[in-house]
């Protein structure tokens, strides 16, 4: 036969878990998992706005660089300049030759000053335009990205 089992105040065999402080630990963990998770969705949102604003930026900063290029080429009197800025379906209307001569018939251009681009899709430059004679426009240049190079180009002016 065996002995009875040991009474009261008899050392057991092995240490007992403890029990303070386990739901403590489990929470913080899951608390400190979270905000691992906030952080990095919360970052990749912030980076996504960021590039969306960065992106229109460049496309503004473009579309004013490319209208600048286009009316310093005819303020110059440099027409062949002028007609490369413009896109291919301007370019399949008129040919140089074309172009040299209606936009030589044209006041020459004083000054001009090129305004905020308009639209995404369909994207639009506001330039107020002084000539030589003393008269001035304010023009709508439409500009077109290129399919194979993906520079913007000047494809009317309204």
């Amino acid at each position: 036969m065996s002995a009875p089992p040991p009474g009261p105040g008899v050392t057991p065999p092995f240490a007992a878990p403890p029990t303070e402080g386990r739901t403590m630990r489990l929470w913080l963990g899951l608390g400190v998992a979270a905000l691992a998770v906030v952080l990095c969705c919360g970052g990749g949102a912030v980076a996504v706005v960021g590039l969306g604003v960065a992106g229109g930026q460049a496309v503004n900063e473009q579309a004013r660089a490319v209208t600048g290029d286009y009316f310093d080429a005819l303020r110059k009197q440099e027409f062949d300049k002028a007609y490369e800025v413009l896109c291919d379906a301007a370019q399949r209307r008129e040919s140089p030759r074309e172009f040299e001569a209606r936009v030589s018939d044209q006041p020459q251009i004083r000054s001009y000053e090129i305004g905020a681009v308009a639209g995404t899709t369909d994207l639009a430059v506001p330039v107020d335009v002084v000539y030589d004679t003393g008269g001035s426009d304010n023009l709508r240049v439409l500009l077109a990205q290129d399919r194979r190079t993906g520079q913007l180009e000047v494809c009317g002016i309204n």
